[in-house]
C-alpha cells in the first residue's frame, strides 16, 4: 500500500461533547494521516438514538474545527446508511452465517456472561428476535501496529455476537465494519478501550471476504480516580477556548517531541509541526488492564 492511498478515520458517537479522552484518539488518528500524507475521514456514528444527545453531533464538528482538526471528504453519518446494513444482514443470511436469537440478557448472564449458542439450531423466527454471527472462524489475536501482538479473551472471541439488536437497531459491530470498508479505510487509530471487539470486527471482515484494516489502539486517558475519561463518566468537555494549550497536552501525553515557542503558533500551524514531528513508536504502549470490555 503507497502512502497515497492511506485513509484513516474518527468516529464518535453523539452521546455528548467531545472531552479530552475523546481528542487524544481525534488527534492520534489525524496525525498518523496526515504524516503517511492520507486521508482523514470523520463518520457521525448516530444509530442508538436512545443513546445520543440532541445537537451533539453539530457540537462534535464545531469542536474538531474548533481544535484544527479538518476532515477530507463529506461527514458520513450511520443513521443514513441502514439500507447498505439491511444489504449485508441479508447477505449473511442467506450464506447461513446468522440466526435469530430470543435470549434475555439475564439467561445469558445466567450461563457466565458469555452468549453459549444456544439457539444456533432452534430456527427461530424474527419476531422479538435479535440476529447472531454463527461464528465459525474466529479470530483469538491480531497484531497491534502500536503494543505488538494482543490476544483476545478466548470466550469472547469465539461467541455468536449480536448484529442486528432486539429493538430494530443495528448493532455497533456491523456497521462499523460495514462503514470502513465502504469509506475503504486502510488502518484504524483509535481508544484501547475497542481493543477486544477488535477481534470480532476482524473475523466480521473475514465472513464477509474483505480485507481488514491495520489497528493501532492508543493509551486512555484516565481521572484521578483511575478510570478512563467517558461521556458515561461525565468526563468535562473539551473547553471551547484557546485550543493550544489543550493540544500541547495531548501531545505531551502521546509522548510526542515538545513544540518550542507554540504560544507564538497559530493552531494550523502548531498542527503542521506536530504532523513533521509525528513519532508513532514514542506513543506509551497499552497496558493490559486497558484492554476490558467496551461498552457497546
Amino acid at each position: 500500500m503507497s502512502e497515497s492511498h492511506y485513509i484513516g478515520r474518527f468516529a464518535p458517537s453523539p452521546s455528548g461533547e467531545l472531552h479530552f479522552g475523546s481528542l487524544i484518539a481525534a488527534l492520534g488518528s489525524y496525525l498518523q494521516a496526515r504524516a503517511r500524507q492520507g486521508k482523514w475521514l470523520v463518520r457521525i456514528e448516530d444509530i442508538d438514538p436512545p443513546r445520543e444527545v440532541p445537537g451533539a453531533a453539530d457540537t462534535i464538528l464545531r469542536q474538531l474545527e474548533h481544535y484544527g482538526l479538518h476532515w477530507d471528504e463529506d461527514v458520513l453519518w450511520q443513521s443514513q446508511r441502514h439500507e447498505a446494513y439491511r444489504e449485508r444482514l441479508a447477505w449473511l443470511s442467506a450464506q447461513g452465517l446468522s440466526y435469530n436469537c430470543t435470549c434475555t440478557r439475564a439467561r445469558i448472564h445466567s450461563v457466565g456472561g458469555v452468549y453459549d449458542g444456544h439457539c444456533r439450531s432452534l430456527n427461530n423466527g424474527p419476531e422479538n428476535a435479535a440476529v447472531r454471527l454463527r461464528q465459525h472462524a474466529p479470530v483469538t489475536r491480531f497484531t497491534d501496529l502500536l503494543s505488538g501482538e494482543i490476544c483476545a479473551d478466548e470466550r469472547l472471541a469465539r461467541e455468536d455476537f449480536i448484529i442486528h439488536r432486539r429493538d430494530g437497531l443495528f448493532a455497533y459491530n456491523l456497521a462499523v465494519v460495514v462503514d470502513d470498508h465502504f469509506q475503504g479505510v486502510t488502518e484504524i487509530v483509535r481508544g484501547a478501550d475497542l481493543v477486544e471487539p477488535t477481534v470480532r470486527h476482524i473475523s466480521l471482515y473475514h465472513q464477509f471476504g474483505w480485507r481488514a484494516p491495520d489497528y493501532i489502539h492508543l493509551p486512555l486517558a484516565v481521572n484521578e480516580a483511575g478510570a478512563k475519561l467517558s461521556k458515561q463518566n461525565h468526563a468535562p468537555a473539551l473547553p471551547d477556548g484557546d485550543p493550544r494549550p489543550v493540544l500541547i497536552d495531548a501531545l505531551r501525553f502521546l509522548n510526542q517531541a515538545v513544540i518550542t515557542g507554540w504560544q507564538d503558533l497559530n493552531v494550523d500551524e502548531l498542527l503542521k509541526l506536530a504532523v513533521s514531528g509525528w513519532t508513532l513508536n514514542a506513543v506509551p504502549k497499552i497496558q493490559h488492564s486497558q484492554m476490558r470490555r467496551a461498552e457497546l
